[in-house]
């Protein structure tokens, strides 16, 4: 395997492969190349940047309450000595 330090670019099969790190670090060079330089990458980009964005105003994450997290456990320690208790 050559390292991306010795290459100058990669092509679009090797970027579409290593999108999901692109977004993870967004810092490979190369990676960050290409889609400065090729329109069809670059436009793949944006499009999941853009779905990314949308899908977060229509699936806002808030933390649960405290009494949720509670209500879990308890749920989760009554089904272990339910459990127990059949064994």
């Amino acid at each position: 395997m050559t390292s991306n330090r010795s290459r100058t670019s990669i092509e679009c099969e090797e970027f579409q492969r290593q999108l999901p790190e692109f977004f993870d670090s967004g810092q490979d060079l190369l990676v960050h190349r290409h889609v400065q330089s090729c329109q069809n990458c670059s436009s793949l980009v944006r499009d999941l940047e853009y779905i990314a964005a949308q899908a977060k105003l229509l699936l806002p994450i808030h933390d649960p309450s405290p009494a949720v997290w509670e209500n879990i456990h308890n749920a989760l320690t009554r089904q272990q000595k339910d459990d127990d208790k059949s064994s």
